[in-house]
C-alpha cells in the first residue's frame, strides 16, 4: 500500500510561489484596464499575504539553522519589492511605465523566490522535525486562508495592503504557539 506523505511548509510555500508567478502572467496578459487592475490588485494581495507569512513564521524558523545574512537578505528583498509595489499603485495600469515596473517587480520577486528555494528552504527542511514542518504548513495555510479575499483599494491602496498585512498577523497570532518558532 502506498501512502501519501504529508505536505510540509516548504511544499506549501512552493505552491504559493507558483501561484504568484502565475498571477504575474495574468496581470501581463490582461489587455483591458478593469481586468488588469483587478489582476494587479490580486497580485498585490497575494504578495502581501505571502511575504507577511514568511516574515512572521518562516524566516524566524529558518534563522535558527542558517547564516544570519541569508534571512536578512531575503527580508531586504521583500522590503524593496514592497516599495516597487507601492510605486505601481501610484500610477494607472494603463500608464506607459506600468509594464516596465511590473516586469522589474516580477524579476525581483522571482529571483527572491529562487534564492529562498535554494538557500533558505533546504535549511528549514533540514533543521525542522517533520512534525514541526507540518505544524508550520498548517499555520501558513490557515493564515493564507484567513487573509481578505479581495484588496479594498478604493481610497488608499497602501493602507489597504497594510490592512491585509495586519489581518494576516492577527490570524497568525490567534493561532498561538503552533505558529511561533519552537523554543
Amino acid at each position: 500500500m502506498t501512502t501519501v506523505a504529508a505536505r510540509d511548509v516548504v511544499d506549501v510555500l512552493l505552491t504559493q510561489h507558483a501561484l504568484i508567478e502565475e498571477q504575474f502572467r495574468t496581470v501581463a496578459a490582461a489587455t483591458r484596464k478593469p481586468q488588469r487592475k483587478a489582476a494587479f490588485e490580486e497580485l498585490a494581495r497575494l504578495l502581501t499575504v505571502h511575504e507577511t507569512i514568511e516574515q512572521e513564521l518562516v524566516h524566524p524558523e529558518a534563522a535558527d539553522d542558517t547564516e544570519p545574512e541569508v534571512v536578512s537578505e531575503r527580508v531586504e528583498e521583500e522590503r524593496r519589492a514592497d516599495e516597487v509595489l507601492a510605486e505601481l499603485f501610484e500610477i494607472e495600469v494603463t500608464d506607459p511605465d506600468f509594464p516596465r515596473l511590473l516586469q522589474g517587480l516580477k524579476e525581483s520577486v522571482l529571483s527572491h523566490a529562487t534564492r529562498e528555494e535554494r538557500y533558505e528552504f533546504p535549511r528549514l527542511r533540514h533543521a525542522g522535525t517533520p512534525e514541526r514542518l507540518r505544524e508550520l504548513a498548517d499555520a501558513v495555510t490557515e493564515a493564507f486562508a484567513t487573509a481578505p479575499a479581495k484588496l479594498r483599494t478604493a481610497d488608499d491602496p497602501v493602507a489597504a495592503l497594510a490592512a491585509v498585512r495586519q489581518q494576516v498577523l492577527e490570524a497568525i497570532h490567534a493561532a498561538g504557539d503552533t505558529a511561533g518558532p519552537d523554543d
